[in-house]
């Protein structure tokens, strides 16, 4: 079977299959006829011979640093929710959390093995900076905030800040936070801010140096709660970049037998599976990691489409899980 043989079986011009293909224009009425005729018959079009042809391949490149993250999957689900229903394929890269590699993978996606790319950003260096000016596809970031560029990222300055203020408007006065590296302008340095910023707007100034900074894992929040209270004591609430740190520090809190929330208030990031598992459940933020892969591959469509969009950078809100507040998408 080729394009000439579908042409005829379903009373239309080659052309107009060839749009088919291609995303075309073409009426209802004979998009159907083309429609029933390739179901039929199983055609499938030579991929190779497509490329050559329009120079596109089809493929949409998602860098992303693990892929043992529940908000790194949740973006994903999101991205292929949208790409399932396209034309498109994804090409998934993991960079095992080293921005030389997410160099290497952009790189390799500039030379045009894909149509574009889904960046799902933790660390952007000048070195990312300076390459994403001369990518030759569009590309979209995820999680992170660059002016100038596409980007879909989250309110991640309020959501702590709100969060640590009912901290301390439920009575918790002796507050310490858990942080993630700085170099992380979302989940470290944003968040970071939100919580010192939080406590010196309430009149706690004491309190902006009350922090340690751990790396994304659970073992590393138990090993930073200990660091944490050797440093402050007496501390009635702590706040966690993660809701991984969370549960770490949750279990320390535990094999320690100090009492939660009793004694200590604990709170993550993320509404994460961990959130809910743990005893007493975790308070927590709800972002919309989901809803942020959608709007990136939406973006990256009508940018493939068009060559422009209307929206360049899109900020979410979120939710606060456990204390009353909230903030919408």
């Amino acid at each position: 079977m080729n394009i000439a043989d579908i042409a005829r079986l379903a009373g239309v011009s080659r052309a107009a299959v060839s749009r088919y293909f291609n995303d075309g224009y073409i009426s209802k009425e004979k998009r159907e006829a083309i429609r029933k005729v390739v179901e039929e018959t199983g055609y499938r079009p030579s991929v190779q011979a497509q490329t050559l042809r329009t120079k596109k391949t089809k493929m949409i490149g998602v860098i992303v640093p693990k892929v043992a993250s529940a908000s790194i999957g949740r973006i994903v689900e999101g991205v292929l929710s949208v790409l399932n229903e396209s034309r498109y394929q994804t090409l998934l890269a993991v960079t095992q959390n080293d921005p030389k590699k997410e160099l290497e993978y952009l790189s390799a996606f500039h030379e045009k093995q894909v149509d574009g790319v889904i960046l799902a950003a933790t660390v952007l260096t000048p070195e990312h900076k300076c390459l994403l000016k001369t990518v030759s596809v569009p590309v979209v970031i995820v999680g992170q905030q660059l002016s100038g560029h596409y980007c879909v990222f989250h309110d991640d300055y309020h959501a702590t800040c709100s969060l640590t203020k009912l901290f301390l408007e439920n009575g918790r006065k002796k507050l310490g936070y858990i942080s993630a590296i700085q170099q992380d302008q979302a989940v470290g340095a944003e968040r970071f801010r939100g919580f010192q910023d939080a406590v010196c707007g309430m009149g706690c100034e004491e309190l902006m140096d009350h922090f340690v900074t751990a790396s994304f894992s659970v073992a590393s929040g138990y090993e930073k709660t200990r660091e944490l209270l050797e440093r402050y004591r007496d501390l009635d609430g702590i706040i966690c970049a993660t809701d991984s740190m969370a549960a770490g520090c949750m279990q320390y809190l535990r094999d320690h037998k100090i009492e939660v929330p009793k004694q200590i208030l604990v709170a993550g990031h993320g509404d994460s599976d961990l959130a809910r598992v743990t005893t007493p459940p975790l308070v927590t933020v709800h972002y919309f990691y989901e809803k942020s892969g959608e709007i990136a591959v939406k973006m990256l469509l009508e940018l493939l489409g068009q060559g422009k969009t209307a929206l360049q950078e899109v900020k979410l809100g979120y939710e606060i899980v456990g204390l009353k507040d909230n903030r919408g998408a």
